[in-house]
């Protein structure tokens, strides 16, 4: 055994690399990113080569970023298929892109391996939401794992493996963003080999046609109990006081030990009874034993009251239950140990004041030297004088343009729906509509938006910020060449005469604005490229 300091994102990806995984496929999106660059990081150093995007090692094993979540989860599929372990990992809303494969694949006969990593963003720290996956885990009826630190998120990985092989389902592995980011000691085991099953014998494990999904699903259901089962045991129960009982879920355990010395101090010494469940769908065995022995209940997770939902269930329970859905744990947001505290009935902790310091606020802004400010420069100058128009931009760097100097933007819904707004927008009369995206998300979502433009002659402005790079999730490589985009435009559909491409540079900035222009009172579909590295991305070029 092997004692590494490691982030819960790295954990995940060296249990992994120890469980044997044959195929790891990703899109960036904080807080999942660092767990592909950790793989392609280290495959590259197992095939005695320099890591490199979409890295593969003939011999055993790839790691490789893919254009979406959905395309990513498929190729694990295939994977899996063939009799390899395989691993998908995604942030919480690119679960979403990911849902008809997700849903689907939990019917077919998985057959090597296949573990789901989503990392969940309570507080939105980089996300439109805080969706909860345990949620779309119980809508898809597969297992769930949820670990509590580091090392569970090393165990329960390879522990993910295992069970989904044995239970011919895929296994989602929940992590947050506190712990996906911070490191802790991590004691790992020894590897083990990356094997290769073969295809089943079975001609329709994998074919979902009607009679077939039909048997699929009763056999599905027929897993629940076990499932349940299985959680039940897998869940911990430490007994103590009959005052209270408090029920954890992943990282709201480590808060909650952070606490409960206090709390044992206060009520003569002894802790209340505890239950920590890590793995769902909910076992009930403990619950019940749990709810027999406590005149009250306490439940603490990240993320929706899902568990306390589950307590409660549909009449009400036999025992007063708090947590979020009565105001003692917050609904939202990420969870602290003062939080915890709080609910647990303790008094703040004592501290030092710290004198107010009068900093002014630096909202998020562009980079020094971004491309994007001068593209939003150039548009914004375009506008000049447009009684009517309609700017909506995509999920990037370049919603930051929502704010001043620029206010150049309008809406930021989700991956790709700039394209699909605009369109829209412009289906229905609204002049000079214009979608805003960058190019790692066009190739993400937009392209299919763009063919429905094409097809109905929609009269709308389409500008791509290329800078050659997912840039807001620390510079990871687009999946496709800046010199092959205006080809696939105009194989799109796109007239060739309406794709510009232009230098995103303050030195090109009249030149851009006249181009802009000429665009925006085209009757149809046109297609404006706007080119220059990022920044960031050329200082890691440089230091590598």
């Amino acid at each position: 055994m092997t004692q590494m300091v490691l982030s819960g994102d790295e954990a995940v990806a060296q249990a992994a690399l120890d469980a044997g995984v044959a195929g790891a496929f990703a899109y960036p999106g904080t807080p999942s990113t660092e767990i592909m660059e950790y793989l392609q990081e280290h495959i590259g150093k197992e095939a005695g080569v320099d890591a490199a995007p979409g890295l593969r090692d003939v011999s055993t094993r790839v790691a490789q970023w893919c254009s979406n979540e959905k395309t990513a989860y498929e190729s694990a599929l295939g994977v899996s298929f063939v009799g390899r372990r395989a691993m998908v990992s995604m942030k919480h809303v690119g679960l979403n892109v990911a849902m008809d494969p997700f849903v689907n694949s939990a019917l077919v006969r998985i057959h090597g391996g296949l573990v789901v990593v989503v990392a969940d963003d309570p507080s939105m720290h980089s996300s439109q939401n805080e969706q909860d996956s345990r949620l779309l885990a119980d809508f898809a009826r597969v297992p769930c794992f949820e670990p509590s630190d580091q090392q569970e998120a090393y165990e329960m990985t390879r522990s993910a493996f295992d069970y989904s092989e044995a239970h011919e389902v895929p296994v989602l592995l929940r992590i947050t963003t506190r712990l996906a980011h911070a490191r802790a000691l991590v004691t790992t085991a020894p590897a083990g080999a990356v094997r290769n099953l073969g295809k089943t014998d079975d001609p329709y494990a994998w074919i979902l046609m009607p009679a077939m999904a039909r048997k699929r699903w009763a056999a599905l259901l027929a897993k629940q109990a076990t499932f349940k089962a299985d959680a039940d045991a897998a869940s911990r129960l430490e007994l103590g006081s009959k005052e209270l009982g408090v029920v954890t879920c992943g990282l709201g355990r480590a808060y909650y030990m952070e606490n409960v010395g206090d709390w044992a101090q206060a009520h003569g010494g002894e802790r209340p009874t505890h239950l920590h469940i890590g793995r769902y769908p909910v076992g009930v065995g403990k619950i019940e034993a749990l709810v027999s022995r406590v005149g009250r209940i306490l439940v603490i997770e990240e993320g929706y009251p899902y568990v306390e939902r589950e307590l409660r269930g549909i009449f009400g329970a036999p025992v007063p239950i708090a947590g979020k859905m009565t105001g003692e744990i917050p609904l939202a947001g990420e969870l602290s140990a003062d939080s915890v505290r709080a609910a647990l009935g303790l008094p703040p902790r004592g501290g030092v004041a710290a004198p107010a310091i009068g900093v002014p606020a630096r909202p998020p802004q562009f980079c020094q030297g971004c491309p994007h400010a001068d593209s939003f420069t150039a548009l914004k100058k375009a506008l000049e004088g447009e009684a009517e128009f309609f700017s909506a931009s995509d999920i990037g760097c370049y919603a930051l343009a929502a704010q001043p100097p620029w206010n150049a933007i309008e809406s930021c819904v989700d991956m790709g729906a700039s394209v699909g707004m605009a369109r829209g927008a412009a289906s229905v009369g609204q002049k000079r509509a214009i979608g805003v995206i960058g190019d790692s998300t066009f190739y993400h979502s937009g392209i299919t938006n763009l063919i429905d433009a094409v097809k109905y002659r929609t009269p709308m402005t389409l500008v791509i910020l290329d800078n050659g790079t997912t840039a807001m999730t620390g510079a990871q490589p687009t999946i496709g060449a800046a010199s092959t985009l205006p080809a696939l435009l105009e194989g799109l559909g796109v007239e060739k005469e309406h794709i510009r491409v232009l230098e995103a540079h303050r030195r090109a900035l009249d030149a851009d604005v006249a181009a802009i222009r000429e665009e925006l009172a085209y009757d149809g579909v046109s297609v404006i490229v706007m080119v220059r590295e990022c920044i960031e991305w050329l200082k890691k070029v440089r230091k590598s």
